[in-house]
């Protein structure tokens, strides 16, 4: 028996046998062409795209019925990517520039593209090489006239392990076939992963080498909510993973009832529930999972093209297309967040030092007002499709929330002048991530129309700790005193005057936390789609004057280790609570 430790990208628990899906390498030829066989070479390439576009369009007329939004949409985004002009750009200039076939011209391309989308520090950007990879082998198959491997062959019941996992392969794939999924490679953010959970198929990523040990035929035990995978368990462990799974199962059944009903305390109090989401194709899953909203679109995904910023049209469709699915519920769009762990492709100037200090998110957009006032044109025009909300991050001061608003007002002025219609009444806010910003909340809230805490900076700040250092993560505290007394401050601040305040960090969706946060008074927790359910379960099970008790006990206490043994007791006498 051997167990490896990846990423938790879609929870659940699978027992099966493995079944090994390599990736191709595709041989491609290299040899010379002459200056006037140039052109017939880049007509080669057009006549790929086209054909690709083509294969792309007839996948999803035949998997109309079973495809859902998500996988139609990043179909969709996959045929903009194959079909970028940038792209086609860069191969004519290297084919012109090289004079070699343009199989070999691409594969130089692609590779340029993908490796400075790989040594981006954001995970996000990263994970997006998958999909250039992905786009360019179809293309490099019509080029080659090969058929590449599918999963829609499979004849029975599998998990499915490999080094990394196209996602035309997930969408492909005979889906009752699959019990699981487990790679070497991805994160979070991969459409694997987005895909896997919007399939409800358990998926552990990032697992480094587990397809070096895997052979066709083993048996394994995929754990979505550790992630981990087990190779050829002993029967103990099967045994009891098959009870768990039984357990688990019912469990998923047992949320998926509330989705319906409203996240109530049991004395009364109504509580907002809302979804983060990195794309608008997460969307789907926000309304599976019962969300009451949105209550973070981080709208970096719109900045990952290769060399250039996204145009007005492309977010106004983007921003429209999330409004439009909420049907009316409220949608808060977090503008720019660039620099410190999110740097952007092809743009040197956001490479600092100390990143986390430095040139990133509202400072970046206001000293680029250009840009800033691009999407805040888009913004406005997409709020008469739905129920918007705006969102300034990364606010340390009253000023930054002053000039933020004062190009607010000037992007209003030129839709005006130019007779675009846009809502007069969208609610602006801030995020609190900063101790400033949360010590100065009583000022800032004069200011705005709603906070949002973003905890996962506001912890690493607070404790000055870097989240991303792994000599230090044990420091990370979210439970620390310093941190609870300033998440108390902050929604104390707001409710004096009368704005409401939520919270979109990782700490809203964490169970141990969410008795605590709804006796502090929090209006709104938002969080991943799947982990709306287990939180609303919590909510529904205690009073609030239950959750203002304990938060007297723990506010009272001087280390985060009391604060989390007792959250931890109070929560096992309660709920028999397990934590994952």
């Amino acid at each position: 028996m051997k167990e490896f430790h990846g990423i938790t990208a879609s929870p659940g628990i699978a027992v099966g046998k493995a079944y090994i899906f390599k990736e191709e390498n595709i041989s491609v030829p290299k040899y010379d062409i002459s200056p006037k066989e140039v052109e017939n070479e880049l007509k080669r390439f057009i006549n790929a795209v086209e054909n690709a576009t083509e294969e792309i369009e007839i996948l999803k007329t035949r998997m109309k019925d079973s495809m859902g939004d998500d996988e139609r949409n990043l179909l969709d985004s996959h045929i903009m990517m194959i079909n970028d002009p940038e792209l086609k750009n860069q191969v004519d200039a290297e084919l012109r520039a090289q004079k070699k076939n343009v199989e070999w011209i691409l594969i130089q391309v692609i590779e340029q593209i993908v490796e400075k989308l790989k040594t981006s520090n954001d995970d996000y950007l990263k994970e997006r090489s998958v999909d250039m990879k992905d786009v360019s082998k179809r293309i490099l198959n019509q080029l080659l006239y090969h058929k590449g491997q599918s999963l829609s062959g499979l004849k029975e019941p599998v998990i499915v392990v490999a080094h990394n996992l196209m996602p035309s392969d997930l969408i492909g794939m005979k889906r009752n076939m699959v019990l699981a999924i487990a790679t070497d490679a991805g994160g979070k953010t991969s459409h694997t992963a987005i895909l896997a959970r919007s399939l409800e198929i358990p998926a552990v990523l990032g697992l480094m080498d587990v397809s070096r040990y895997v052979k066709n035929g083993d048996e394994l035990i995929v754990d979505g909510n550790k992630g981990s995978v087990i190779l050829e368990p002993d029967k103990k462990t099967k045994s009891v993973y098959i009870t768990t799974q039984k357990r688990w199962k019912k469990h998923e059944l047992e949320l998926l009832q509330l989705n319906k009903l409203e996240a109530e305390t049991r004395d009364g109090k109504l509580i907002n529930l809302e979804a983060n989401i990195e794309i608008p194709e997460e969307v789907e899953s926000a309304l599976k999972h019962g969300a009451d909203g949105i209550g973070l679109f981080r709208s970096e995904f719109l900045f990952i093209q290769p060399n250039r910023f996204p145009t007005e049209e492309e977010q106004f469709r983007a921003y429209r297309y999330v409004l439009e699915r909420m049907k009316n519920k409220p949608v808060t769009i977090r503008t720019l967040d660039l620099g410190g762990d999110k740097s952007l492709y092809g743009f040197n100037e956001l490479d600092e030092k100390n990143p986390i200090l430095g040139w990133r998110a509202i400072r970046f957009c206001l000293s680029r007002p250009d840009i800033f006032k691009v999407q805040l044109r888009a913004l406005l025009r997409a709020s008469v499709y739905g129920n918007l909300k705006i969102m300034f991050p990364m606010i340390s001061g009253k000023e930054e929330v002053e000039h933020s608003l004062e190009l607010y007002d000037i992007a209003k002025k030129e839709l005006e002048a130019e007779g675009v219609p846009y809502k007069r009444d969208i609610p602006v806010g801030i995020m609190i991530e900063i101790p400033s910003a949360a010590l100065t909340s009583d000022v800032l809230a004069k200011e705005v129309d709603f906070f949002s805490i973003g905890t996962n900076d506001l912890i690493q700040y607070t404790i000055a700790v870097d989240r991303g250092n792994e000599r230090i993560t044990y420091l990370y505290e979210p439970f620390h005193p310093g941190v609870l007394k300033l998440i108390q401050l902050t929604i104390e601040n707001g409710h004096k005057q009368g704005i409401p305040v939520g919270m979109c960090g990782e700490m809203a969706s964490d169970p141990l936390a969410t008795t605590i946060l709804l006796g502090m008074g929090l209006d709104e927790f938002s969080m991943s789609p799947i982990s709306i359910p287990e939180v609303k379960r919590i909510i529904r099970s205690v009073t609030l004057l239950e959750a203002e008790e304990v938060v007297g006990a723990i506010m009272e206490m001087d280390s985060y280790a009391g604060i989390t043994k007792y959250i931890k007791d109070w929560m096992g006498k309660k709920f028999e609570f397990e934590e994952n």
